[in-house]
């Protein structure tokens, strides 16, 4: 693969705190290496302005592989940048040009306040799991791996519910600021495994009734949400927490999974 230089001029949402007015200011940046990360053209970018003595960018990091979900951005209107499947971390500059303008703001919804420049508060996320997000477990050592059968598929449907990374790009790309999303693997991911049947009937209701008190949106079905996961995580998980909640809140609810 070619490797090339590049000059880029950015865009960058800068805020002091959620209650001062943001606005965009414009940077510029030169020989930035087409193998760089994304973060690593803002660490950069960063030396850049430490050296001129002005205040560096604020952004959220930590595992830097696509793990931990922290690296919340929207880069050039879209969740996590133009790759699919894949957050800021992942994006290398190798998919821009030399003399690219990029335009870079934090998570805009209403449950998600900003801290500073394009750092996010996403303890919201947090509460919404206190809430129900969790099995009764005793305390000691493992149990044998098939002391409790759980079928093959329904293994794998929950795992690939707790893909889930919970970085809140469903909630940013929705224009609900909807978190039906992660709400939903949450509750799914339980649901398809018999550990999680102590708490069935209240987990949902309890996380749902919580992301109505900390402000998101309701679920409009138009998909954005899976289309902008990093994880690919399915929206028929939302239709899952859906069966969920109606068989918590009647007595005819369907049963199984």
């Amino acid at each position: 693969m070619e490797h090339y230089k590049m000059n880029l001029t950015l865009k960058v949402w800068r805020q002091k705190d959620k209650d001062s007015k943001g606005r965009f200011e414009t940077y510029h940046v030169k020989d930035i290496s087409s193998e760089m990360s994304f973060l690593e053209m803002f660490d950069v970018l960063n030396e850049q302005l430490i050296q001129e003595g002005k205040d560096p960018v604020a952004f959220d990091s930590d595992c830097r592989e696509g793990i931990c979900g922290a690296c919340s951005m929207y880069v050039d209107g879209r969740a996590h940048g133009p790759w699919q499947r894949n957050t800021v971390c992942q994006l290398h500059m190798r998919a821009y040009r030399d003399g690219d303008t990029i335009v870079v703001e934090p998570w805009r919804s209403a449950a998600f306040p900003v801290i500073k420049d394009l750092t996010v508060d996403r303890s919201a996320f947090d509460r919404v799991i206190e809430a129900g997000g969790y099995v009764s477990a005793n305390t000691g050592s493992a149990p044998d791996a098939n002391a409790i059968p759980v079928s093959k598929w329904a293994a794998e449907t929950a795992f690939d519910a707790a893909a889930c990374i919970g970085c809140g790009a469903c909630v940013a790309a929705c224009p609900n600021g909807s978190a039906a999303l992660f709400i939903s693997a949450k509750v799914a991911q339980l649901a398809y495994l018999p550990q999680g049947d102590a708490e069935r009937k209240t987990r949902v209701v309890n996380m749902m009734e919580q992301a109505k008190k900390e402000g998101f949106g309701n679920c409009g079905s138009i998909g954005n949400c899976e289309a902008e996961c990093p994880k690919g995580i399915s929206i028929g998980n939302i239709a899952k927490r859906n069966r969920e909640y109606m068989r918590a809140v009647t007595s005819t609810g369907p049963e199984g999974i």
